[in-house]
């Protein structure tokens, strides 16, 4: 099992882990040393149990908010889906208006009518 030194607050400690999560652990440590660094510029020195409680809270409470966040993107993605389905389920009906067989065959008879006066004025010119 690796152990690996991790620094918070400006402190040592020696701790152990399973081989392959030393990025891990060393990612948590940076972690709970950035808040307990910023601690120290808040506060100063505190004893060593106190800083890593506090710094433990205060990584807490930024834990319970990024998980009401992905509640609240979850809620938001399950109702968004549901609408995606029921709209796939039901997609938007578009109508295309029919053109009247009246209305072809008049437009038909303009355009023959149209032609024919056409060939007149041609053969009168």
């Amino acid at each position: 099992m690796p152990e690996l030194t991790i620094s918070v607050g400006g402190r040592d400690f020696e701790v152990a882990c399973q081989q392959g999560e030393e990025h891990f652990l060393r990612s948590a440590a940076a972690m709970l040393d950035a808040e307990a660094q910023t601690l120290l510029g808040q506060i100063g020195r505190i004893p060593e149990t106190r800083m890593l409680l506090m710094a433990g809270l205060m990584l807490a409470d930024k834990a319970a908010g990024i998980e009401d966040q992905l509640r609240e993107t979850q809620n938001r993605l399950g109702e968004l889906q549901a609408r995606i389905d029921q709209l796939q389920a039901n997609p938007a009906q578009v109508e295309v208006p029919v053109v009247p067989t009246e209305v072809t065959d008049t437009l038909a008879e303009i355009a023959a009518r149209a032609e024919a006066l056409a060939d007149r004025v041609e053969e009168d010119v």
